[in-house]
């Protein structure tokens, strides 16, 4: 059975594990890391709230919005608030794998003698950004999987683990379809969210062109180290959870799956493929972290229910019937949570 990360299946400890003062550090390390990306990030809340959701549940997450909406500019923030090493990868047509692993290089020494040496690529950094990752051939799209899953870079014949922690951000815009190309399913599948940010309201917007077009522009201070977040990301996995919980996320999972026991006659009828295991796992770990957030030991079906669309729709297909009665992913799992 696929997981978020090796040897990463989500713990069902007691609760006499959990020490009670760290899942509230974790809630106060929350408060402290929104407060001071929101300085910076005007509106995007629900947005800020399931990025920091995603870092601390060891996932991946992938931005969809038209251009101007803050994408990267929320992804740097985050950086600098974390104090963490970070990096930037703009996909282009001609990027070549090795352009984001890194590549061996011919060096000389004193004396004459040659060797090869590898040069990181910018996929060694603890917050990766990999800015309108559609834009480039699935080869080079590739080249993030086993980064994203394993945590390491096989090249030059060795593997090459990443620094702890490793988040991978990646934007892609909806609205652009010439050059594009689409992520394959098992790329998606590495996101724990799909998140879709929309357009400012009127005053939001007025704030944005109000701060932006100042002299001065707001910078977010280091809030958290990096060792800070390893602890806070152990307490997230160590939460209990209650099987009835487990089965709740397991039960709305596999109602996505056509032509199953489980499925309504709706999702037989507009959907191609529905979610895998990857989404249980990643329910439940966002259903702890939201827990902690709000400084409580043992996560809700809310919780579930609150993170359910941006992990669910980037995970099911809709088919030919969906597109010709205007049904799209997200009224299919509206449907399901109602139900």
């Amino acid at each position: 059975m696929p997981s978020p990360e090796p040897s990463s299946v989500p713990s069902t400890s007691s609760s006499s594990e959990v020490d009670g003062a760290a899942v509230a550090a974790v809630s106060d390390a929350y408060d402290a890391l929104h407060s001071e990306i929101s300085r910076v990030i005007v509106g995007q809340d629900r947005i800020i709230t399931q990025v920091c959701v995603c870092l601390f549940a060891r996932g991946h997450t992938l931005l969809v919005g038209v251009p101007g909406l803050a994408k990267t500019l929320l992804v740097r923030t985050l950086s600098r608030a974390l104090n963490l090493s970070f990096s930037r990868i703009q996909f282009t047509p001609d990027l070549m794998p090795s352009d984001i692993t890194g590549t061996d290089i011919i060096q000389e020494t004193a004396d004459g003698q040659r060797h090869f040496e590898f040069v990181e690529g910018p996929i060694f950094a603890n917050i990766v950004l990999a800015d309108e990752i559609n834009r480039t051939p699935p080869k080079t799209q590739a080249a993030l999987l086993e980064a994203m899953q394993e945590r390491h870079v096989t090249a030059g014949g060795k593997t090459r683990l990443l620094e702890a922690p490793f988040f991978v951000l990646a934007t892609q815009n909806p609205i652009e379809q010439e050059g594009t190309y689409p992520l394959p399913e098992a790329q998606l599948d590495r996101f724990m969210f799909n998140l879709w940010l929309d357009y400012p309201s009127f005053d939001e917007e007025v704030d944005v062109v109000r701060a932006t077009t100042a002299d001065a522009l707001p910078e977010a201070r280091a809030v958290l180290s990096a060792e800070e977040v390893l602890r806070h990301q152990q307490v997230v996995r160590q939460l209990p959870v209650t099987d009835h919980l487990i089965e709740y996320a397991v039960d709305l999972v596999a109602r996505t799956r056509p032509d199953s026991d489980r499925a309504p006659s709706y999702v037989n009828d507009y959907l191609q493929y529905g979610a895998g295991p990857r989404a249980s796992q990643y329910l439940i770990l966002g259903a702890k972290t939201l827990a902690a957030f709000d400084g409580r030991a043992t996560p809700l079906e809310e919780d579930v229910r609150r993170i359910a669309l941006p992990v669910l729709r980037h995970r099911i297909v809709t088919n030919f019937n969906a597109e010709a009665d205007g049904v799209s992913t997200q009224d299919v799992i509206q449907r399901l949570l109602e139900a």
